[in-house]
C-alpha cells in the first residue's frame, strides 16, 4: 500500500460575493477531487491548536502528524533547517522577508515576488553591510533567514502578510529586543536603496525590495523522526523552505523538483511525477502546493480558483491516472484557511479527505460548507488514520 499526504496550502476560504457566495473550493471545477470525495471519508480538522498563531509552520506540522502544542518552537528555525543552517544553543532565527514599503505602507510582503537569483544578491549585500553579531542566509524568492543571539528573540513581531495596505509604524517589533531589531530593519533601507538589483527592477516597472522585515523568531527545534514515530520512511516535495524544513527535521527525504516554484507558475505535473518516483522507494510521500495560499494573500479570488483547478487537473489527475489499479491511500488536508477577503490566515477548522482506492466509502463533498456541522478532529491524528 502506498500513501500520499497532499497539502494544498491555504486552500480553504470563506464565501465570496464574486463567486455568488461560494468558496473557491465550491466554485472551482474539481473533477478529480469531487470523484475521490464521493468515494472517500470527508471530515473536518483543526490544524491550528487553540491559542496558537495560524501559520503554515503550525498547520503543516499538524498535517505531518506532529502536535504543534508539543513540538513547535518558532517558524524561522524550521526554515533555517531547510537551508542547512544549524542553530546553536544561545541562538535565535528570524524569518527575514524582503518587502516593499511605500510612504510607510506595506505594499507587498514579497517585494513583487522577487526572484531567488535577485534576492540572493540582496541578502549577500545585507550580510556584507550588517553581518557580524547577526548573519543573513539566503532562501527562496522573498523568504530568508537571519540568525542572532538568543536575547534578540525577546520581541513581539508581526508577519508582513498580515499588514498589507496598512501603515507599518503600528506593527514594528515591540518588547525588550525591539530597539535592536528596528535598527537592523532601518539600516537595511540604505543598503537596498542603491543596489543594482533594485534599480534594474524599477527600470522594468517591478516592485523594489525596500527593506527587510523580521518576524517568526524561534530557537533550535526538536522534532521527532517520522520513521520512528510512524514505522515507515517517507519523502517530501515542496518549493517552500518552511515545509522543506519540516521534512529535514523529521527525517523525510526532501526532493527537489525542477519547475516547482512555490507560486502560480509551479509545475504541478512534475510534482506528481516526482511523487510517483519517490513511492518506488518509500511508502509515504508528502506533496505540498503553495499557489492557493499565495492567491489568498494577494486577495485574488480568480487566481485562487485557477490554482485549485490546475492542482486538480494536473496533480491529482496525474496521480489518479498513474495509480489506477494499484493499492494506494491519500490524505488531502489544507494546512489552514487563507480567505481572499482577509488576505491572511485564519485558525478555523478545515475540510479533509481520506481516500482509499481499495475500499470506497459512502463519501461526501469536499467543501467548507459541507463539513461545517461536523466536530473537528485534531489534524495531527490523521496521519495515523492514513497509515492504518
Amino acid at each position: 500500500m502506498k500513501h500520499l499526504l497532499v497539502i494544498p496550502d491555504g486552500a480553504a476560504d470563506h464565501p465570496h460575493p464574486d463567486l455568488d457566495g461560494r468558496t473557491p473550493l465550491a466554485a472551482a471545477h474539481l473533477m478529480h477531487l469531487r470523484a475521490m470525495a464521493f468515494a472517500g471519508q470527508v471530515g473536518r480538522a483543526r490544524t491550528i491548536p487553540n491559542g496558537m498563531y495560524a501559520g503554515s509552520d503550525v498547520g503543516c506540522m499538524s498535517a505531518l502528524g506532529f502536535d504543534p502544542a508539543k513540538y513547535w518552537s518558532g517558524r524561522a528555525p524550521i526554515e533555517a533547517a531547510s537551508m542547512g543552517v544549524k542553530l546553536k544553543n544561545g541562538q535565535v532565527a528570524f524569518r527575514c522577508n524582503l518587502v516593499t514599503i511605500d510612504k510607510g505602507v506595506m505594499k507587498d510582503f514579497s517585494a513583487g515576488h522577487i526572484t531567488t537569483a535577485e534576492s540572493s544578491e540582496l541578502v549577500g549585500a545585507l550580510q556584507d553591510a550588517l553581518g557580524g553579531t547577526v548573519a543573513f542566509h539566503p532562501g527562496v524568492q522573498y523568504r530568508h533567514v537571519m540568525v542572532g543571539p538568543s536575547e534578540m528573540g525577546e520581541a513581539q513581531c508581526t508577519p508582513p502578510h498580515d499588514i498589507i495596505g496598512k501603515q507599518v509604524a503600528k506593527f514594528v517589533p515591540k518588547g525588550a529586543a525591539a530597539k535592536a531589531l528596528k535598527k537592523l530593519m532601518d539600516q537595511s533601507v540604505k543598503v537596498l536603496a542603491e543596489h543594482p538589483v533594485n534599480k534594474e527592477r524599477q527600470k522594468q516597472g517591478k516592485a523594489p525590495a525596500t527593506q527587510i522585515w523580521l518576524w517568526g523568531q524561534g530557537s533550535k527545534p526538536k522534532l521527532p523522526s517520522f520513521e520512528k514515530t510512524y514505522g515507515t520512511s517517507g519523502a517530501l516535495i515542496s518549493a517552500v523552505d518552511l515545509v522543506r524544513g519540516l521534512g529535514v527535521l523529521s527525517g523525510l527525504e526532501v526532493i527537489d523538483v525542477p519547475g516547482a516554484t512555490g507560486y502560480y507558475d509551479t509545475d504541478y505535473q512534475a510534482k506528481a511525477e516526482a511523487a510517483l518516483v519517490a513511492l518506488r522507494k518509500h511508502d509515504v510521500c508528502v506533496i505540498h502546493v503553495e499557489a492557493t495560499d499565495e492567491a489568498g494573500h494577494e486577495g485574488d479570488i480568480d487566481r485562487k480558483v485557477e490554482a485549485l483547478q490546475r492542482f486538480d487537473a494536473e496533480l491529482l489527475g496525474t496521480l489518479r491516472q498513474r495509480l489506477a489499479g494499484r493499492a494506494w491511500k491519500m490524505l488531502l488536508l489544507p494546512d489552514h484557511s487563507t480567505p481572499c477577503h482577509l488576505r491572511t490566515h485564519t485558525d478555523e477548522p478545515v475540510p479533509y479527505l481520506l481516500f482509499d482506492a481499495t475500499e470506497p466509502q459512502p463519501g461526501g463533498t469536499f467543501t467548507e460548507e459541507a463539513v461545517a456541522s461536523l466536530d473537528p478532529v485534531p489534524a495531527h491524528t490523521l496521519v495515523k488514520q492514513l497509515l492504518a
